[in-house]
């Protein structure tokens, strides 16, 4: 989809491995870099973000979701028109930075 004023939308998907990864991700780009919201629904003009494996895919049983490659750890971004595009990259990149490196602490 497009919009002259806004321009393209678009769906971004990290692979964080487990569920606890993307949950720590995205509870830190909602609450320390106001990212985006977490969500069970993508269609909104904010950025939003869903652990899809457990969220939007949780009907499908765990063979089911292997074969569309839907990790435990999936998380689907819906990209937002809200703040610009390298607001946007700059916030995501610290963020899985610092859980590359371990500063990204396991906390709630």
């Amino acid at each position: 989809m497009a919009n002259k004023e806004y321009g393209y939308g678009g769906l971004l998907c990290v692979d964080m491995e487990t569920e606890e990864r993307a949950n720590r991700l995205m509870h830190h780009l909602q609450n320390y870099t106001q990212f985006g919201f977490m969500a069970v629904s993508l269609g909104y003009y904010e950025t939003l973000m869903s652990c899809s494996g457990s969220s939007t895919s949780s009907e499908m049983n765990a063979e089911e979701k292997e074969l569309a490659g839907i990790s435990p750890g999936l998380v689907r971004m819906s990209i937002g028109y809200i703040g610009t595009l390298e607001q946007k990259w700059s916030q995501l990149e610290k963020a899985l930075s610092r859980m590359q490196d371990g500063t990204l602490l396991n906390k709630n």
